[in-house]
């Protein structure tokens, strides 16, 4: 059974910095791409970033270019995210996913959620201005 349990969601002010977890169970990550998405109140879920299997190759959206990074750690089966000079408007909840397909960096080019299989349950991020 795959699982994903995400933390370091809180509140910050604007400028400020949060580390996002993801724990996963179930699935090696070593095999599977796996993305970053976010759902504000009222909104659509939209991409924020991903890391391909190999974790080589990274994609991100616009948005967070420059300011999110997406890593890993085989070890310890587990994605990051490090959200840095955080804005309002970064303000939702972040969940993280894994890819249908195993050894493929399908997601990083198309960013649509129907391309993750495995989804957590979300860690809310506040920022305040």
């Amino acid at each position: 059974q795959v699982r994903l349990v995400e933390s370091g969601g809180g509140l910050v002010q604007a400028g400020g910095s949060l580390r996002l977890s993801c724990a996963v169970s179930g699935r090696t990550l070593s095999r599977y791409a796996m993305g970053w998405f976010r759902q504000a109140p009222g909104k659509e879920r939209e991409f924020v970033a991903a890391i391909s299997w190999s974790g080589i190759n990274t994609a991100y959206a616009d948005s967070v270019k420059g300011r999110f990074t997406i890593s890993r750690d085989i070890a310890k089966n587990t994605v990051y995210l490090q959200m840095n000079s955080l804005k309002p408007e970064d303000t939702a909840a972040y969940y993280c996913a894994t890819a249908k397909r195993a050894y493929s960096d399908y997601v990083l080019a198309n960013t649509s959620p129907g391309e993750y299989d495995y989804w957590g349950q979300g860690t809310q991020v506040t920022v305040s201005s």
